[in-house]
């Protein structure tokens, strides 16, 4: 079953100074003593430029909250910011509501919104971003946005106009966490290979012809759900573990009926906030740059270093090679940028200039366009008056940025 969890990102714009004073009146004796054991002596792990001080950041006074969900009876046993009550109002504006009453001087701020409903000049106003989120194309968006408020100057980087990304996610018993500073470490889509792509199973094999683990998952989720309706009218929610109980037992029997082993709970079924205090402090040294961990036979965690793709279609800054014969169809461009693991586009819509004006090759969101390009997929590359060293402006939801891609005629 696909990963089910709320979308969450939380942005950090402005630290707070305590140098012992109260502000306020919000502070009282004693509040920071915690943070103040990091932050004001040294240790065997401390960052090498961190000097210890009384005048430290020792908190984080405005979050933004971005979230477009909402609460579910199944969000109720997983936190403690939500209660019945709560049921059915926005999990951004629920959360900033506990978190403001509970902790004085602090303002969160909501948004029922998605990441993808605010422009550039709304994340550039802030310090950290971590993104919690279930969605491989949320990811490379706010990746590519972040990217994209890059300045270089001479060709050399801006290290002020870095906005450091702390990304993390769970599925099952395995969970990661990385650390990416834009334009210097590997960022999202350096390592999509980690990502595979979304794989759907044909129904008749599901129905009537299982052979791996997961098509007796998808027959009890797609066929056996709906038609013997275990909890009346409820539609299959994933974080429910009675649900995906329910899910796992069918599985299993369906399995043992066709003989197919390997169903497991795992196939059905904390470090961000400390990689953010690091960068915020500079007490001690970042994550570099990937943790994964494994909690299924105890816990096992292993961290290594993702190294930058030199060729990386979202900071590479240089356009990408589409290497092609003159005779291929743009069916085969489409269907290799959607295809390949190292792109993964969704519906990616294909421009390029031809005769100095800008032509549509192809765009699917729309569908007066679609209809009037869709004989273009039929056509070659050279038919549609492309030559070689051609470049194709590509357009997707995986990304707020315009991809270029050049072509290369290949013999």
């Amino acid at each position: 079953l696909p990963d089910i969890y709320c979308i969450l990102m939380y942005c950090v714009s402005r630290m707070a100074v305590d140098g012992g004073h109260r502000d306020g009146g919000c502070d009282w004796d004693g509040r920071w003593n915690h943070v103040r054991k990091f932050l004001e002596r040294p240790g065997p792990f401390t960052h090498p430029d961190f000097e210890p001080s009384t005048e430290a950041l020792s908190g984080f006074r405005l979050i933004h909250v971005v979230d477009m969900d909402t609460i579910d009876v199944s969000n109720l046993n997983r936190q403690f910011l939500f209660r019945p009550k709560d049921v059915g109002r926005p999990k951004a504006e629920v959360a900033a509501d506990f978190i403001n009453s509970r902790i004085p001087g602090c303002k969160v701020v909501p948004h029922f919104k998605k990441i993808q409903d605010f422009d550039d000049s709304f994340y550039r106003q802030f310090h950290i971003i971590v993104c919690g989120l279930d969605s491989i194309i949320a990811r490379r968006w706010m990746n590519g946005m972040l990217i994209s408020l890059l300045s270089y100057e001479d060709g050399v980087l801006d290290p002020s106009s870095i906005i450091p990304l702390i990304d993390g996610g769970t599925e099952g018993f395995k969970g990661n966490a990385r650390v990416i500073l834009p334009g210097m470490t590997a960022c999202i889509d350096c390592t999509l290979e980690l990502y595979p792509p979304q794989i759907n199973f044909p129904m008749c094999t599901i129905a009537s012809m299982p052979r791996l683990p997961e098509h007796c998952i998808e027959y009890a989720r797609i066929l056996q759900w709906p038609k013997e309706k275990p909890f009346g009218e409820t539609s299959l929610d994933g974080d429910n573990p009675e649900h995906i109980q329910w899910v796992f037992e069918r599985a299993q029997e369906r399995a043992a009926e066709f003989s197919i082993t390997g169903v497991t709970y795992r196939l059905t079924q904390a470090t961000c906030a400390t990689e953010v205090f690091k960068i915020a402090t500079s007490a001690y040294i970042p994550l570099n740059n990937y943790l994964v961990f494994n909690d299924v036979d105890g816990l096992y965690s292993y961290t290594f270093e993702a190294e930058r793709k030199e060729n990386c279609s979202a900071c590479s800054q240089v356009p990408q090679d589409l290497q092609f014969p003159p005779s291929a169809k743009l069916q085969e461009v489409l269907e290799y940028l959607t295809e390949s693991a190292s792109l993964q586009m969704k519906s990616p819509a294909i421009t390029t200039t031809l005769e100095g004006k800008n032509k549509t090759l192809y765009l699917q969101s729309v569908k007066s366009i679609e209809e009037r390009t869709r004989p273009n997929l039929c056509k070659t590359l050279k038919e549609l008056g492309l030559s070689d060293g051609q470049e194709l402006a590509v357009a997707d939801i995986t990304t707020p940025q315009t991809v270029l891609f050049k072509l290369n005629f290949t013999t």
